[in-house]
């Protein structure tokens, strides 16, 4: 399935010409595909394929990874690179966005084409005659899965009030209100994707069941509705399995997430998009800028380093547990820039270490696989030198890590530089959309706001017992570690504004560079949202001079703007109103 999504040529630009108007004005050009000629088993696959394959055509604004409109925004990683690359950005990252930044223009692109891929498909499908029944269900199940996944990547980054349209609109630009919340129909086509998919895929690559259960849970906690998570996310929890069959579980190792020779093995991989090293620029373009720079793997472009907030968030007590109440930024840092650095060692060695590891202050483990350091080994490439930061000014002193590829996997021919568009990195290592891990912790939220403490924190603890296995510490890392689970005797077991803390802030550690924290905050209200970012900025001002320019984020901004460029693009109704309203603190 893999190798099929990732080679597949689209086929659907004259398909979405439309359906509508004189026959005459619509005959296929020579050398295309029209919808009629798809209309049967064969075309169908083709299509459903299509479909698939919009996950992996991203430009960076619309990034399946969301690094920029979650991970940046929410305090994981600012821009990196320098001020001038990439502008665009420099808004976004210190509250200042505006609706005209393409960003969220490429994101609102890429939802829309991916809605329309379905609808089509599904279109296209009732006019076929000779697909087999059972294979026609599970296939609808599947574009119903992605047609609601794709409207759940535009809910989280726009709000609820965005244009629903599904397969008996005909129109091929439809026009349509944002004038509702469309959260009751992206939740009823994940219910027809759970009702019709299998328990496990034909192919793995393929979405099932399990993996619509689970996105059905996200939605509801996107949208603030626990009580209807809680039993999805313990089915999916307690009695999942993975595509190839295997009870859900936490791997030993974290890094078994992050590395393609392991794609789609890891007992916590719920549902993965699929990225391939073959040659056609299908390397997770999305994330083509986020390598370490110039002599770092890859080789460009030094975007989207970790926050010092971040880096600091993993310091521990002497208990081996985290500072809840954000002591961390009071304390003394993980690393201390050197002062050194463009010297010489005392053997006579250039001083390349922009930073070096403070071995003074403990750390949870899971800091050295969420992000790069000076001094701690770099996966396979060794230790991290100087040009690998691009502008230690703009971006500060760490690098991105998860998501790069080893050397091993670059031997194997599974990444490269220039691998996309002719200039920049990617590899094959698959994005785990939806895991085990995400889900666990979002199931202590469950149990931690319905006052079951206890429950919260017993998932809590699985996840920080798996952190403090030795597969998660770096060998030859100069850096003390240690992590604990929290004893019963904890407040987090007792009060529940400590328990809920505690699980927020294990989210914060866990899923640190995954995409995931501006989601989060969004999501945790705008009060805490505005006040964690706030908090963030003004830590962060300490070491990134940008920082002393940023706004506060406004409470009520608990989504981004709607794109100028497709609110103009849709025009005015009939009685002269806007097809697309900007929701009112965005005005």
């Amino acid at each position: 399935m893999k190798n099929k999504i990732l080679a597949l040529i689209s086929i659907i630009t004259l398909l979405a010409l439309g359906s509508c108007g004189e026959d005459f004005l619509y005959k296929a050009p020579k050398g295309s595909l029209d919808q009629t000629a798809l209309a049967n088993a064969n075309g169908i696959e083709l299509l459903v394929t299509n479909t698939y394959a919009n996950l992996t055509e991203q430009a960076w604004g619309a990034s399946i990874f969301n690094w920029t409109l979650s991970g940046m925004y929410g305090g994981d990683a600012n821009k990196g690179s320098d001020n001038s690359d990439q502008s665009v950005l420099n808004e976004m990252e210190i509250y200042s966005t505006s609706a005209t930044n393409s960003y969220l223009n490429d994101k609102w692109s890429w939802i829309y084409r991916g809605v329309k891929r379905a609808n089509i498909a599904l279109q296209t499908m009732d006019m076929c005659e000779d697909l087999d029944p059972s294979v026609a269900a599970i296939r609808k199940g599947e574009l119903y899965f992605l047609r609601s996944m794709f409207y759940f990547e535009g809910l989280r980054v726009f709000g609820g009030y965005i244009p629903y349209f599904n397969e008996t609109e005909l129109e091929n630009d439809p026009k349509i209100h944002n004038d509702r919340d469309i959260y009751s129909d992206v939740l009823a086509d994940v219910d027809v994707a759970i009702n019709n998919l299998p328990e496990t895929p034909s192919e793995v690559g393929r979405v099932y069941k399990w993996a619509a259960k689970a996105l059905k849970a996200k939605i509801y906690m996107m949208q603030g509705n626990m009580s209807a998570a809680k039993p999805l996310l313990e089915d999916v929890v307690n009695n999942g399995k993975t595509a190839t069959g295997k009870k859900y579980a936490l791997a030993d190792a974290i890094t078994d997430n992050w590395d393609s020779f392991k794609d789609n093995t890891s007992p916590e991989s719920i549902w993965e998009v699929q990225f391939s090293a073959d040659g056609n620029n299908n390397g997770n373009s999305g994330l083509a800028l986020c390598y370490p720079h110039n002599t770092g793997p890859g080789g460009c472009c030094g975007f989207y380093q970790p926050s010092f907030d971040l880096a600091n968030s993993y310091q521990v007590d002497d208990n081996g547990l985290p500072y809840l109440n954000n002591e961390y930024r009071t304390k003394p840092t993980v690393d201390i820039i050197n002062e050194n650095v463009g010297g010489k060692l005392p053997d006579g060695s250039d001083d390349n270490r922009i930073s070096t590891v403070n071995t003074a202050v403990t750390v949870d483990p899971r800091i050295d696989i969420a992000l790069g350091r000076f001094e701690v080994p770099y996966k396979d490439w060794g230790l991290p030198d100087r040009p690998w930061v691009r502008d230690v000014a703009n971006g500060g002193i760490y690098m991105p890590k998860k998501h790069v590829y080893s050397k091993a996997e670059s031997d194997a021919g599974l990444a490269r530089a220039g691998m996309y568009d002719g200039w920049a990195p990617g590899s094959a290592m698959n994005v785990q959309y939806l895991s085990v891990r995400d889900a666990m912790l979002q199931l202590a939220e469950c149990y931690a706001d319905e006052g079951n403490l206890s429950g919260a924190m017993e998932l809590v603890n699985k996840i920080r017992e798996r952190a403090g296995k030795p597969a998660n510490q770096v060998a030859g890392s100069p850096a003390k570690y240690k992590v604990s689970t929290y004893p019963s005797s904890h407040a987090a077991f007792t009060d529940k504004a400590t328990c809920i803390k505690a699980v927020r802030f294990e989210r914060k550690l866990e899923l640190g560079m995954e995409g995931e924290r501006g989601f989060d905050l969004f999501r945790w209200g705008g009060d805490y949202m505005s006040q964690e970012l706030r908090g963030y900025v003004d830590y962060e001002k300490n070491y990134i001079g940008k920082f002393n320019g940023a706004a506060t984020l406004n409470p009520a901004k608990t989504m981004f703007p709607v794109p100028q460029n497709q609110i103009d693009a849709m025009g005015n109704d009939e009685n002269g109103q806007p097809y697309l309203v900007q929701p009112a603190p965005w005005k």
